[in-house]
């Protein structure tokens, strides 16, 4: 008996100890022992607690090696919703942000709590009596996945919260990253093995903490940063320092630290718009001297009872908001420059470049938009540039670094021949573009009828891009048109094309001949002419006998519709390989239905406009269904605006939409404006 205790109470110190040295380690970067030394403490404590299998291993560090693999991640509903933040993007947003909370207020100046905005994984670790008891991601901020095996793992997060009393559940949520350091070794690991390389920290620490198998996850460097804590409402945490309520948001940080959760020791608690700009600015200046990955700066009211008071919007708190870092740029070489041809016939030069990171990823590709852009930046093969990327901005070419252009580099001409078909190219009278001229350009007849089929067009199910290639591939088709020619023999005659499939394609190719006019005007794919565009259109002419006969008075005379627009149909319905699809089209039986005179409605004009996710249906079915009631969808915001819609991840719009005074409503009002169930 006295072995037993005097194990048991070694035990305990074995935990402690080894916590000790994790924190030394991982969040200090000081270990005071060797590898060697840590892993026989860590092999005592393994021996120890085998030996008594009824001691409580839940908070023990011998948990972080990692379990077996599981078949998938469960759901996780979390206790309160993980919302996004609203982003700014300039000095101006920011005043505006900090004018809307005073005013909200009623305060002249406002106390806020700044910290770096980490590039990592959202999730939330649920402590139960102090015990960490499960952690998720945050997914569509409702439901995430359960990764308690691989957050485990994770040596910084500590599995049992020091001097805890109170008995209530907490979540504590912050980020999951990977330092820089760590990134590197990962991939230089990656390398080795012949295996793919990770893009950049986030992804990797996103690849890592969703692994089926822990103990994956365990041998990869991660670590988290805490950034809110969440308790029951009813009930109080106090503050060890004060022995009163928490009542700011730096309290909770603090708390999460004396908690030896980690968090960012470089925040700070300022009050005014011009301190939290300086805190930016400052943060700005040294992010590449930092440990780790970050995007930009948070700023939150720090004082609790004001963030209650302000409340949130739609799926963002009012009371906070991330200031985004510009767009990052990179140097690298441009080792050749591609032209790709696109549905319209339109040449786009693209930059090959030596592989750089920018802006979280890896870039090898930059477009150059077209052959002015190439001359007024002066980019030629073989010139070392600099590439900027922003988000999900496609990469671009900024600048050339003349100091560095070697003797060797070329000038780039666009090509007077087509290199998908050989056809003349042609840059027609104000336009910046090169264009193919050749109709049956395999290039373009592949994304036309990819366009053609698509589900805001003729809405073919089934005809995917790999069964188009095919039937290009093998000749059955050179136009949208053929389609409505294919028989069964020919469709079973492709790879993996089964009997039911080629039945159930030949049932869409069907069911498509008689499509809204708008849509079947989209279909065609005539330059300029989008979904709003081609509504207008149908709404006016009525049949597309009338549209190919509209003179260039008639066309002009429509809202939005102007030179550029007129033209391009024009000349579309002058092309005679045009007139020849259309006429096999109509031999087909392919007939538009008429558009029929619209009912005045209460949304007629109203001008709707989404951002973020709907989680209910897509975007595209939530615009044909503002589009059937007689409203407009729009996809920027301008005063005449009438509605913002939010979905899940709202974008800069939202704040915008604010100033402007629009009507902002959630997924869910949206539904009850409409109606829908």
């Amino acid at each position: 008996m006295e072995n037993k205790e005097r194990d048991i109470k070694r035990i305990q110190e074995l935990r402690e100890l080894i916590e000790y040295h994790n924190r030394l380690y991982y969040q200090r970067d000081a270990p005071e022992i060797s590898d060697a030394e840590y892993d026989k403490l860590m092999a005592e404590l393994i021996e120890l607690e085998r030996r008594y299998p009824e001691i409580d291993v839940t908070d023990s560090p011998t948990q972080r090696v990692g379990a077996p693999p599981v078949p998938e991640f469960a759901q996780v509903r979390h206790l309160r919703p993980m919302l996004s933040l609203n982003n700014a993007f300039n000095d101006q947003e920011v005043r505006a942000f900090d004018q809307r909370i005073r005013e909200k207020l009623k305060i002249t100046e406002v106390e806020y709590e700044a910290e770096p905005k980490f590039d990592g994984l959202a999730v939330s670790l649920l402590y139960e009596n102090g015990i960490l008891t499960r952690a998720a991601t945050r997914g569509d901020g409702y439901v995430g996945e359960d990764v308690t095996n691989n957050i485990r793992t994770i040596r910084t997060i500590p599995l049992k919260l020091p001097k805890v009393t109170f008995t209530f559940p907490i979540e504590v949520r912050g980020e999951v990253i990977m330092f820089k350091k760590d990134f590197e070794e990962l991939n230089r690991r990656q390398r080795e093995l012949g295996e793919k390389e990770f893009a950049n920290p986030r992804n990797a620490a996103a690849g890592s903490l969703r692994q089926l198998d822990s103990s994956i996850t365990a041998k990869r460097r991660l670590n988290f940063f805490a950034y809110d804590l969440n308790w029951p409402p009813d009930q109080e945490i106090i503050n060890p320092h004060t022995d009163a309520p928490l009542v700011t948001q730096s309290e909770i940080m603090d708390l999460l630290d004396l908690w030896s959760i980690p968090v960012c020791h470089e925040r700070a608690v300022l009050k005014g718009v011009e301190a939290l700009l300086n805190f930016f600015t400052a943060i700005d200046k040294k992010r590449h001297h930092l440990p780790y990955e970050i995007d930009g700066v948070v700023y939150k009211v720090n004082n609790l009872a004001y963030q209650e008071r302000l409340g949130y919007v739609s799926r963002a708190p009012r009371f906070a908001l991330a200031h985004k870092f510009a767009a990052e740029e990179a140097q690298t070489e441009v080792l050749g420059i591609d032209v790709q041809v696109g549905r319209t016939g339109i040449l786009t030069p693209v930059a090959r470049l030596k592989p750089v990171f920018v802006g979280g990823v890896t870039i090898t590709n930059a477009t150059l938009h077209n052959e002015d852009e190439i001359k007024n930046k002066d980019i030629r093969i073989g010139d070392t540039v600099f590439v900027r990327r922003a988000g999900d901005v496609i990469p671009e070419v900024v600048r050339v670094d003349f100091s560095k252009r070697p003797p060797s580099a070329r000038i780039f001409t666009m090509p007077t021949k087509c290199p998908s078909c050989g056809a003349d190219v042609v840059r027609l009278p104000g336009e910046a573009a090169h264009r193919c001229m050749g109709i049956a350009c395999p290039a373009q007849i592949k994304e036309r009828i990819k366009h053609f089929v698509s589900r805001s067009a003729m809405d073919i199910e089934g005809l995917g891009e790999k069964i188009i290639t095919q039937l290009l591939e093998r000749g059955l088709i050179k136009d949208p048109a053929d389609l409505y020619y294919l028989t069964k023999e020919q469709i079973l005659s492709l790879e993996r094309m089964a009997e039911k499939s080629a039945t159930n394609l030949l049932a869409a190719i069907e069911a498509s001949k008689k499509p809204p006019l708008d849509k079947f005007i989209f279909a065609l794919g005539i330059r300029h002419v989008g979904e709003h565009t081609a509504r207008q259109l149908a709404e006016h002419f009525g049949d597309i006998l009338h549209l190919s006969k509209a003179t260039k008075e008639e066309l002009l005379s429509l809202r939005d519709i102007g030179e550029e627009i007129a033209e391009s149909i024009i000349q579309f319905f002058q092309e005679s390989a045009n007139i020849s699809v259309l006429q096999k089209l109509a031999q087909a039986g392919v007939t538009p239905k008429k558009e029929k005179e619209e009912k005045k409605t209460e949304f007629t004009g109203k001008i709707f406009v989404f951002t973020g996710t709907l989680k209910k249906m897509t975007r595209d079915k939530a615009k044909e269904l503002v589009l059937s009631l007689g409203g407009k969808v729009s996809s920027s915001l301008t005063k005449e605006t009438n509605y913002l819609v939010v979905g899940t991840d709202p974008g800069s719009k939202l704040d915008k939409a604010e100033a402007l005074g629009i009507t902002i409503m959630s997924e869910e009002d949206f539904y009850r404006l409409m109606e829908i169930k």
